[in-house]
C-alpha cells in the first residue's frame, strides 16, 4: 500500500507543472457556479479535498471573503506551488493530506468540496473518507462532489487511455450515494451534464446533513398554481 501511495504522490508532484500551465478552465468555473447555487455564503468555512495547485480553491476563497478555505492534497509539490501562487488570499490555507490522517479536533466545515478527485481515490477507501467528513460536519453541512460521468470515463479508458491519471476509475453512482448516506447525509441533487463534450462528460452531487425534520411548511397555493399553469402552457395542455 505504501508503494502504491508513493507512486501516486510522485505522479501528482509531476502533474503540478501541467496544472499551473492550464490555469482556470470551464470545468473550474462550472464547479464554482454549482457550489454557489448549492448555497455557499460569504461567511462559510470550506474544506476542499484534492485541491491540486489551488485553482478551484482560489475561486472559492474569492466568494467566502468573511469565511475561509482549507484546501488539502496528497502532493507536497502541488501544495508548495499553491502556497506561492495564491499567497495573496489571506483566507486560504493549504495542507498536505490524503484525508486518512486528517483530524481537526472541534473543527467543523459548512461545505466539503471534492472537485474531480473521488475517481482518483480507490473505492475501498471511500467509506472511511466520508466517515471522517462526518466527524468534521454539523447539522447544516453540505458535501459537493464533481466527477467525470462514469459512461464517459469508461469511453476514455477504452479509447484515450493516455489522457488518464495514475488512478482513474468510473464511479458507480449508486455505490457512491450509499457510501455517503451511510455517513449521515442525504442526496439533494444529482445531475449529469456537458462541460467539454456533448455526450455529457461530468456529474455533480449535492448532499446535506441528515438532520430530522421538525415541521412541514406548505408552499403557497399561488406558487403551485403558477407552476401548474406554466407546465400546461409549455406542453399545450388545455
Amino acid at each position: 500500500m505504501e508503494e502504491s501511495k508513493d507512486k501516486i504522490v510522485s505522479y501528482y508532484d509531476q502533474f503540478a507543472d501541467k496544472q499551473e500551465k492550464t490555469g482556470i478552465n470551464s470545468r473550474h468555473l462550472s464547479i464554482l457556479d454549482k457550489v454557489m447555487a448549492a448555497g455557499l455564503q460569504s461567511n462559510h468555512r470550506i474544506l476542499e479535498v484534492g485541491c491540486g495547485i489551488g485553482t478551484v480553491s482560489s475561486l472559492l476563497a474569492g466568494q467566502v471573503k468573511n469565511g475561509e478555505v482549507l484546501a488539502v492534497d496528497i502532493s507536497p509539490e502541488s501544495i508548495e506551488k499553491a502556497k506561492v501562487i495564491w499567497k495573496s488570499h489571506s483566507n486560504l490555507k493549504f495542507e498536505v493530506s490524503d484525508m486518512s490522517d486528517f483530524h481537526k479536533p472541534n473543527q467543523t466545515f459548512d461545505f466539503f468540496i471534492f472537485p474531480d478527485v473521488l475517481e482518483h481515490i480507490p473505492v475501498d477507501q471511500h467509506q472511511r473518507l466520508f466517515q471522517n467528513i462526518q466527524e468534521h460536519s454539523h447539522q447544516d453541512s453540505v458535501i459537493f462532489i464533481h466527477i467525470p460521468a462514469p459512461r464517459y470515463l469508461q469511453w476514455m479508458i477504452e479509447n484515450e487511455p493516455e489522457k488518464l491519471q495514475v488512478i482513474d476509475q468510473p464511479l458507480d453512482s449508486g455505490d457512491l450515494i450509499k457510501s455517503i448516506t451511510s455517513s449521515g447525509f442525504y442526496l439533494e441533487k444529482m445531475e449529469t451534464y456537458s462541460v467539454f463534450f456533448e455526450e455529457k462528460d461530468y456529474q455533480y452531487f449535492i448532499f446535506r446533513s441528515q438532520k430530522p425534520l421538525h415541521q412541514s411548511t406548505p408552499r403557497s397555493k399561488w406558487q403551485i398554481l403558477k407552476e401548474r399553469i406554466s407546465i400546461r402552457l409549455r406542453h399545450g395542455i388545455k
